[in-house]
C-alpha cells in the first residue's frame, strides 16, 4: 500500500503561519492529492481536504475529537472538557443539551433580541463621526444572547464581557502575548459564569426554565451527575461566544454589500429566497476558521492509504468550501449557485460538517444564519450610511481573519423602507 504523499518540508509550522488558510489547499494542489502529512508543533499530522475527505473525518468509527484540538486552543477559543472534545455516546447526550435550545421558538426569539438591540443602537450610531461596525456587532450580539441565555449583564461590564468573548475567539490562533491575551480572557470568563451556576444551584439567582442558563446549570451526565462548575462553565460558554463571534460572519456580509452592490439593491426588495443565498454565499466566500482537528480513532484504509491509530488530522474547511470540483469558479462571489445546491453536509462545511445531533457540526448553524438575515435587513432597509475610505485587505495569514479596518461606517442614519 503506497504512502500517504508527504509535504517536503520537515517541520511545516512556520509554512502554516505564513499561508495561513490556504496552507493546506496549496499542498494539495502541489501534491495532487487531498491528503498528505506533514509536521505541525512537531506532530505527525494528515492534512485533508475535499467533501470525501470530511465524510470520512465525520465518521465516528474512524475519528475521534478527544486529543484532536491542540492544548492552546482548548486554553483559548473551546475550554477545556467542553463538547468539542468528546466522542461516543456522551457526546451525543452533552450535544443533545446543546440541541434543545435550538428549536424556532427559542431562535427567533434571539433574533428578536439582536434586532431591538440593533435598532437601538443606530440612534447611538447616528451621533457619532465613525463606527466600527465589527466591534459595534459584537456589542450587541453580546447583549443580545446574554439576556437570551437569561445571563445577568450589568451595563458596566458590557465592554468587558464582548472584549473577553472576543478575545478568545481572535487571538485562538495567535502566539506570544496575543496568545496571553486570549487565555486570560477565557480565564475570566470562566470565573464569571462558574459564579454565576453556583448562584443558580444554590437558589441565589432565577433562572427562567428552558433558559441555556438553567439548561447548563442542571444538566446530568450519564452518570446522573451534574457538570463540574468549571465544565458547565465552559458549555455556557460554547454557547454566548460563538454567538458573538456571528459579529465576524455579519462584518463580511456588510464588506459583500459593498464590494457587491448589485445584491444590496437586489435586497432591497425583501425576497427571503436572495436573502438566504446571499448568507450562504458569505459564509462559504469568506474565511472564517480554517480547519478543524481529531484523531485517528482506529487503523482504517481510504483512497488506498493507510491511517494508523493515534494520527492527528486536520480538515480543511476552507479549502473544502473553496473546492472547484464542487463549486464552479469558486474564488467569485455568486450566491446564485445555492439555488443548484445539493444540500450535501459534507460540501458546505464552514462550521463543520456532518449531522448536527451525531457530529461535531455546530449546534449554533441555525442561529449563525437567522442572525445574518436579520442583520443583513437591518443593513439595507433600517440605516443608510457611507463607507469612507479604509484599508478593506483581508488577510488570509491571520487566523482568524478579518477586513484590517474592522469596516468601518460613517454618517448613519435611521431609515425605516415602506415597500
Amino acid at each position: 500500500m503506497p504512502t500517504i504523499p508527504r509535504d517536503k518540508l520537515p517541520e511545516s509550522t512556520l509554512a502554516l503561519f505564513r499561508d495561513g488558510y490556504e496552507f493546506i489547499g496549496k499542498r494539495c494542489e502541489r501534491l495532487g492529492s487531498d491528503v498528505f502529512q506533514t509536521r505541525l508543533m512537531l506532530q505527525k499530522t494528515v492534512c485533508m481536504r475535499g467533501p470525501e475527505a470530511a465524510q470520512v473525518f465525520y465518521d465516528q468509527r474512524y475519528f475521534q475529537r478527544k486529543g484532536g484540538a491542540p492544548l492552546r486552543l482548548q486554553k483559548t477559543l473551546f475550554g477545556r472538557g467542553g463538547v468539542q472534545g468528546m466522542d461516543g455516546e456522551a457526546h451525543r447526550h452533552r450535544k443533545a443539551m446543546f440541541m434543545s435550545l435550538m428549536t424556532q421558538e427559542s431562535i427567533d426569539r434571539l433574533v428578536r433580541l439582536m434586532s431591538d438591540k440593533w435598532r437601538a443602537a443606530i440612534l447611538k450610531w447616528a451621533e457619532k463621526g465613525r463606527i466600527v461596525l465589527l466591534d459595534a456587532a459584537r456589542e450587541i450580539m453580546c447583549r443580545a444572547v446574554c439576556a437570551w441565555a437569561d445571563i445577568p449583564l450589568k451595563e458596566a461590564e458590557v465592554r468587558k464581557r464582548t472584549r473577553d468573548f472576543a478575545d478568545m475567539i481572535d487571538d485562538s490562533g495567535g502566539v506570544g502575548p496575543r496568545y496571553w491575551r486570549g487565555r486570560l480572557a477565557r480565564m475570566r470568563a470562566e470565573k464569571w459564569i462558574g459564579e454565576i451556576i453556583e448562584a443558580v444551584r444554590a437558589n441565589e439567582l432565577n433562572a427562567a426554565k428552558g433558559s441555556a442558563l438553567r439548561t447548563i446549570a442542571f444538566h446530568r451526565e450519564l452518570d446522573g451527575k451534574l457538570l463540574e462548575t468549571r465544565i458547565a462553565a465552559v458549555e455556557l460558554i460554547n454557547v454566548l461566544r460563538p454567538t458573538v463571534a456571528v459579529a465576524r460572519f455579519v462584518t463580511f456580509a456588510a464588506l459583500a454589500l459593498y464590494e457587491y452592490p448589485d445584491w444590496r439593491r437586489r435586497l432591497v426588495r425583501q425576497k427571503d429566497r436572495e436573502l438566504e443565498l446571499f448568507v450562504q454565499e458569505v459564509r462559504r466566500f469568506y474565511p472564517f476558521f480554517p480547519f478543524v482537528a481529531a484523531r485517528v480513532s482506529k487503523p482504517f484504509d481510504w483512497q488506498g492509504y493507510h491511517f494508523p491509530a493515534g494520527a492527528r488530522a486536520l480538515l480543511d474547511l476552507y479549502g473544502t468550501d473553496h473546492d472547484p470540483r464542487v463549486w464552479d469558479d469558486p474564488e467569485t462571489f455568486r450566491p446564485e449557485r445555492f439555488l443548484a445546491w445539493d444540500g450535501s453536509p459534507f460540501n458546505f462545511i464552514s462550521q463543520g460538517g456532518g449531522d448536527h445531533y451525531e457530529n461535531h457540526r455546530c449546534p449554533g448553524e441555525w442561529i449563525t444564519i437567522e442572525l445574518m438575515k436579520e442583520a443583513v435587513r437591518l443593513l439595507v432597509m433600517s440605516m443608510d450610511y457611507i463607507v469612507p475610505q479604509q484599508d478593506l485587505t483581508v488577510s488570509m495569514t491571520r487566523m482568524p481573519t478579518m477586513p484590517q479596518s474592522g469596516f468601518v461606517i460613517a454618517d448613519v442614519r435611521p431609515r425605516e423602507v415602506i415597500v
